[in-house]
């Protein structure tokens, strides 16, 4: 650290990765090899980490990912039980379907957790990379679930109706992202130059734009599913100097929590200062709505 820390109101949010393997190949998963090798995991150092993020801002979010949070229902449980409810909770997977673990795990799982879980944010590519669990499944789910579409450079355009007239029926979110590796501040909020936005448009009711330093949505609005198109940036720092103190500031959005408990302030591998965290400055949420009238996602 350079700085002294500054984020939002209720704190950065906390990304936990899970510390065991998914067993899954999926070609665009960065993390994939952090996972070839488990020994270096360590679940309870997770745990303490936790509980250490929870300590020092009682309001943040948490987010499960991987790899495949769902791979281990039982230690994932161990990890959401020390989260109280003052946390939004949220859990990005693939859903996929593993030997040994049905649907009535899942169903179950959710149904325990249905007052903690904010959102299960579920990755269905138009493309597949593993066995999917069916659709219908994600509608019985007992806490809200969101549908996740990573658009690739070569994205098949033509597909885009069919792919939202799948998750019609259930009446299931949509999220279309832009490639975050190919996001920079210039072309975070552009919209006239982006061949995304431009085919979402053509097939979508455009209904208005949020966002902060860090990320955006574009909302639409496709037969009344709500649908929004997400850019972030490939970071989660931002330094920028402060008008009222005169402060050098480490703005951070996201704290990741690595497989082996060891607490970053980035996607890289910058460590956290945990102590300064303690005394980190925080300042109103940055989120706002530039067009539309809109309702905040909840993540």
């Amino acid at each position: 650290m350079t700085n002294p820390y500054k984020t939002r109101e209720g704190g950065a949010t906390v990304t936990v990765f899970a510390p065991y393997d998914c067993g899954n190949h999926c070609p665009f998963c960065i993390n994939k090899g952090d996972y070839e090798d488990t020994s270096w995991f360590d679940q309870d150092k997770i745990e303490e980490s936790i509980r250490i993020m929870d300590e020092i801002t009682p309001k943040c979010d948490f987010v499960f990912t991987g790899g495949e949070p769902l791979a281990n229902i039982p230690m994932l449980q161990r990890m959401i039980d020390l989260i109280p409810n003052t946390h939004r909770l949220f859990i990005n997977t693939t859903l996929p379907t593993f030997e040994g673990q049905g649907l009535d795990e899942l169903i179950a799982f959710t149904e325990h957790n249905k007052d903690k879980l904010t959102c299960i944010n579920v990755s269905r590519h138009m493309q597949h990379y593993v066995t999917e669990t069916p659709d219908s499944y994600l509608a019985e789910l007992a806490c809200p679930v969101r549908v996740n579409c990573v658009l690739y450079k070569k994205y098949p355009a033509d597909q885009l109706p069919g792919y939202l007239e799948r998750w019609l029926p259930y009446g299931i979110p949509v999220q279309f992202r832009f490639d975050y590796t190919a996001t920079t501040p210039e072309n975070l909020y552009d919209h006239e130059n982006d061949p995304i936005f431009t085919d979402v448009s053509k097939i979508a009711d455009y209904t208005g734009l949020d966002g902060c330093r860090m990320r955006c949505g574009f909302h639409f609005n496709y037969k009344g599913l709500e649908l929004t198109y997400h850019k972030t940036l490939p970071y989660s720092t931002i330094v920028e100097t402060d008008p009222e103190d005169g402060n050098t500031y480490d703005i951070l959005y996201d704290i990741v929590v690595r497989q082996n408990g060891e607490i970053r302030s980035d996607w890289d591998d910058t460590k956290l200062d945990v102590d300064a965290y303690r005394k980190v400055k925080f300042e109103p949420n940055d989120m706002r709505i530039y067009e539309g009238d809109l309702v905040h996602p909840v993540k």
